[in-house]
């Protein structure tokens, strides 16, 4: 499993969020996608990673802008982005 989380740039409400978080979700290979408004972050989830240009596509096609990103790879020994080390699993 793949996390990354981008950074995105114009959403101001919870019709914003409902936009990223339903295109970023077509691109083929999401599982998961999850906004946090106050911050920008969008994370998705995917079996493998994504291409960043179709990810980017998509947040374009929601009417924002993407910042940047960061991938958070997994490790082995349970769940989460880093086998819950980081008290995420």
């Amino acid at each position: 499993m793949t996390v990354t989380t981008y950074q995105v740039e114009g959403m101001t409400c919870g019709h914003c969020v409902s936009s990223v978080t339903e295109e970023v979700g077509k691109v083929a290979g999401v599982s998961g996608v999850e906004v946090d408004l106050a911050s920008g972050a969008v994370t998705v989830t995917s079996a493998a990673p994504l291409d960043a240009d179709a990810v980017e596509a998509a947040v374009n096609e929601a009417g924002y802008e993407l910042a940047g990103r960061v991938e958070l790879l997994p490790q082995a020994g349970g769940g989460g982005c880093c086998g819950g080390s980081c008290g995420c699993g």
